[in-house]
């Protein structure tokens, strides 16, 4: 199975535009650790972004990102620190094959979609990294394109096994 290939037929617009937002370019954006690659894809006055902290309680999650600014600087923070390990696969193709984003729930001009990561990332050394979180990102058609108003995320996933 191709996991960079989007699932979303063209004819799907609006959904395939949201895919290859939320997935193809933020995963390419990240392993180069180029921000701008993404930085259009935000509403930047109207952004927040919440931090779960990988907790199921909603009372635990936090309001951490207030700004795009400071999601920007988490998101290059985390991009470099991932670039400094060594994987036994190329980290683009990993991030592909643990990345599912599928549920996307559009309404008018608004989108909340469920990206998930489940999965490991084998080390070079060895180790092995897990990864099993999820992100629900609100997103609004602006100007004619999907772009990113605000997240939910590090939660995690599946968030309860009532639901």
């Amino acid at each position: 199975m191709l996991y960079d290939t989007n699932p979303f037929p063209e004819a799907d617009a609006d959904r395939h535009a949201i895919w290859e937002m939320l997935v193809s370019r933020d995963i390419e954006a990240f392993v180069t650790s180029d921000w701008s690659l993404v930085q259009d894809d935000f509403a930047a006055d109207r952004f927040f972004g919440v931090h779960g902290h990988f907790l199921s309680n909603p009372d635990s999650w936090r309001l951490s990102f207030p700004t795009l600014d400071a999601y920007r600087d988490e998101w290059l923070r985390q991009s470099k620190e991932t670039a400094d390990i060594v994987f036994a696969e190329p980290l683009r193709e990993a991030l592909f094959r643990v990345t599912n984003m599928r549920d996307i729930d559009i309404n008018g001009d608004r989108a909340l979609v469920h990206k998930k990561f489940d999965g490991t990332l084998e080390r070079a050394n060895g180790e092995t990294e897990r990864l099993n979180w999820q992100t629900l990102y609100f997103c609004s058609l602006i100007d004619e394109r999907w772009k990113i108003t605000g997240f939910v995320g590090y939660i995690p996933h599946p968030l309860s096994k009532n639901g």
